[in-house]
């Protein structure tokens, strides 16, 4: 199990206006997060999950609390910053996938490429994804499995420390969500990366280091997993 710290959560809370009401989408939590680890974050609709992974990934800022990425801090910092460690060091995969439909797939990947200064491979990232032989293909040409690596070649080929998914499988049909989710596992092993995936599928936690269960805004539990499932022997 990893144990050197990536990211430290102290006490960050998310509070929207809408109004004169407030809403408290994340009461005040502590976390840390390790480098090389795969961390499941569960929860219901509502529960605080998305708007953890949304503050970890600098898409949003914390109304508290204080955030660190390795020693750096990512609270009460500029956007500029912000959008440094967005392009840098985070990957992102999305649900809905969010590819750019009058690319094609080696495009969307090429796309991402140009956002750091040392990307990987654009043929290389496709090649992990079994997608080499559809570089070609635009996204309605694809099956919606095949346009989620598609999303997660775009997000690795930064090579970056830190991959954030949400709801990675719920949009995919049940062999095709343990495909993926098998894929994560994979990049995770070759590359190092910390990998965070947020979803309302506690099957999932099965395969994780670690699991972070949330209820109404805040952390409930955290589990450590002794003995993580392979993707494939996962049943929901």
């Amino acid at each position: 199990m990893p144990n050197q710290v990536l990211i430290s959560l102290n006490d960050i809370s998310k509070t929207y206006i809408m109004g004169e009401v407030q809403v408290e989408a994340l009461k005040p939590t502590s976390l840390e997060i390790y480098a090389g680890e795969l961390l499941v974050i569960l929860g219901p609709s509502g529960s605080g999950k998305s708007t953890l992974l949304n503050l970890i990934g600098g898409i949003d800022t914390p109304s508290g609390g204080q955030m660190l990425y390795g020693n750096k801090a990512l609270t009460n910092t500029s956007e500029r910053d912000l959008t440094r460690y967005r392009r840098r060091e985070v990957g992102f995969v999305f649900q809905f996938y969010n590819l750019v439909a009058d690319l094609t797939a080696a495009e969307n990947v090429a796309l991402a490429a140009e956002l750091v200064a040392e990307p990987l491979a654009v043929d290389d990232v496709l090649r992990d994804v079994d997608l080499l032989e559809r570089r070609d293909h635009f996204p309605s040409q694809l099956s919606g499995g095949e346009q989620q690596r598609v999303a997660i070649a775009r997000a690795i080929v930064k090579s970056p420390r830190l991959l954030l998914c949400d709801e990675p499988t719920g949009a995919l049909d049940y062999e095709t969500g343990k495909m993926v989710l098998r894929l994560l596992r994979d990049i995770q092993e070759k590359h190092g990366s910390t990998i965070i995936i947020v979803t309302h599928n506690t099957a999932i936690g099965d395969i994780a280091d670690r699991v972070v269960r949330m209820r109404s805004g805040a952390v409930a539990e955290i589990l450590t997993n002794e003995n993580p499932l392979p993707p494939e022997r996962i049943e929901w």
